[in-house]
């Protein structure tokens, strides 16, 4: 498609290489990701439940795999590079820190006196800076399409955080721009990933019913009255019952959901016309959406979601004392950089707000198992309840 990003015509990486013989730029983009540290560190890091005791539930890692599958599918049905798609929703979590959005509101509040911290901006010096994997340079030495949907897969960006203007000053990124399509739709295929797999882990914890979502959304009540018209008799054990259908509820919302997307884009595309990427770039708005009412209905999913699992006690019993491992971290880390591994410790800026930066990168590495560890080591007891699993 003449709107798609063209591989052939990327603007390249900051440190010139040679050209691949088997894969293009984002191919190698894409696999530069996969073969990270930080993509690694992905499998213990919080998704919603804190250091989660068994194999059921979604981590970062294993939501990264599903926002992948669900833009790629998206991709090829509307004619984008689907490797830059991939790589862009392979990457798009690589910032968070540990012990979910807890840990990122105390690196947050730690850091407020040095501008701050903000996971998207993470991502970008993740990939730019903190891996160390090549002789030539640090970071992953992305090309500039790769970097561009990190920065911009949310939409422009006019008051950039100090992470990401650094990566911006460096390399400008064009901030004030749309991204291209992959970076659109990478985003939107989050969303719809962690809105049906948050229905699905919600549902599979006992957190609510499956009752209890379609009496308050709508969509959903749609959705599984077409599932369980279509399979009556299944099964007559209530477990059972739930367990092979509430999947096949994710699986409905999330065709619906891609359905509704696809079309709505084509619409967009066939009304603004674009013919080339800059076009796209220059639209003055995203042209992959949900339709107007599709986007009624997520909203009423969102926020029984937000009120019913992420406002649970459960959940919500976590929050603080989460929040206490990585502010009790930083604070360690701040007050002896000493304490941390050697190089880490050796490279330690003398004067601020570098020092505090650093701190805060190492911190925002760690994965939940290890926070927690250092934590015991260095503070004490853990905050945490005594079953959750290191």
């Amino acid at each position: 498609m003449i709107y798609a990003t063209n591989p052939a015509q990327s603007r390249g990486r900051r440190h010139p290489e040679p050209a691949s013989a088997t894969r293009t730029p984002f191919q190698r983009d894409r696999d530069r990701i996969v073969h990270s540290s930080a993509f690694r560190r992905l499998r213990y890091k919080t998704q919603v439940f804190v250091a989660p005791d068994g194999d059921h539930f979604r981590v970062r890692l294993t939501h990264s795999l599903e926002v992948a599958q669900i833009a790629r599918t998206l991709a090829r049905a509307l004619g984008l590079d689907e490797d830059l798609t991939e790589a862009l929703a392979l990457a798009h979590d690589l910032g968070h820190p540990p012990v979910g959005h807890s840990g990122e509101d105390a690196l947050e509040a730690a850091l407020v006196p040095y501008g701050g911290f903000d996971h998207n901006a993470q991502t970008l010096r993740i990939v730019t800076r903190l891996e160390s994997r090549y002789p030539g340079w640090d970071g992953l030495n992305l090309s500039w399409e790769t970097l561009e949907g990190l920065a911009k897969h949310n939409g422009p960006v006019f008051l950039p955080t100090w992470a990401l203007a650094e990566t911006d000053a460096a390399w400008p990124l064009d901030l004030a721009s749309h991204a291209g399509l992959e970076a659109q739709v990478a985003a939107l295929a989050d969303d719809i990933a962690y809105d049906n797999h948050d229905l699905d882990d919600g549902i599979r914890a006992g957190l609510f019913s499956v009752e209890a979502v379609a009496a308050a959304v709508p969509f959903t009540a749609a959705s599984w009255a077409a599932v369980t018209a279509r399979w009556p008799g299944v099964t007559t054990r209530p477990k059972d019952r739930l367990r092979r259908l509430v999947p096949e509820l994710v699986r409905e919302q999330i065709g619906r959901m891609t359905d509704d997307l696809l079309g709505e884009t084509r619409r967009r595309i066939a009304e603004t016309a674009p013919r080339s990427v800059a076009d796209v770039r220059a639209a003055g708005r995203s042209l992959v959406a949900l339709s107007a009412p599709m986007r009624a209905e997520t909203a009423l999913l969102k926020a029984f979601l937000r009120e019913h699992m992420y406002r649970h006690p459960h959940v919500a019993a976590l929050r603080d004392p989460s929040k206490l491992v990585v502010a009790g971290l930083f604070g360690a880390f701040d007050a002896d950089p000493g304490a941390m591994p050697a190089d880490w410790a050796a490279a330690t800026p003398a004067t601020e707000p570098d020092r505090a930066r650093h701190v805060a990168d190492f911190i925002a590495g760690m994965t939940d198992r290890y926070a927690l560890k250092q934590y015991q080591r260095l503070v004490g007891p853990s905050p945490l309840p005594a079953d959750i699993i290191i």
